[in-house]
């Protein structure tokens, strides 16, 4: 396992102004969308991202949270895939610990919008690749 990979990788995620998401749809495919990055992140284990309820991701989570993040460096080369579960958050202490101001301009009713909830991704494993080789890990604890 390479040195200091949660720092590593969380440097990586930290620099980045896109996040990759993936579901599962309905036949089973992978379906992946650019997200702006996440909101709160806990290490390298739990990620908080901010969406529509509405969303057809949200409602291919809810069928199947089987879920993967990605984030890459493009000037470097070099990108981490994460693969775990997402959960679909709508409870108020969830909403209000990621909104953020101006938010309203993608929830015009606030942070009690019901178009409004929180994607809560939990990694148990990675791929991290780097000067032309890849690496995976496994990712222990919160």
């Amino acid at each position: 396992m390479m040195k200091n990979a949660e720092q590593t990788i969380g440097k990586l995620i930290d620099k980045q102004g896109v996040s990759l998401i993936s579901s599962v749809d309905n036949d089973g495919f992978p379906n992946t969308k650019a997200m702006l990055p996440p909101r709160k992140r806990s290490g390298i284990k739990t990620f908080y991202f901010t969406t529509n309820t509405s969303s057809m991701r949200v409602t291919q989570y809810r069928k199947n949270p089987k879920a993967c993040i990605y984030f890459f460096d493009k000037r470097f080369f070099r990108g981490v895939m994460l693969k775990g579960t997402m959960e679909v958050l709508e409870d108020a202490a969830s909403k209000e610990m990621i909104w953020k101001e101006g938010d309203t301009m993608y929830y015009p009713l606030g942070v009690t919008d019901p178009d409004y909830c929180v994607l809560k991704f939990s990694a148990e494993t990675g791929r991290y690749y780097s000067n032309f080789s890849s690496e995976d890990f496994v990712i222990e604890g919160e």
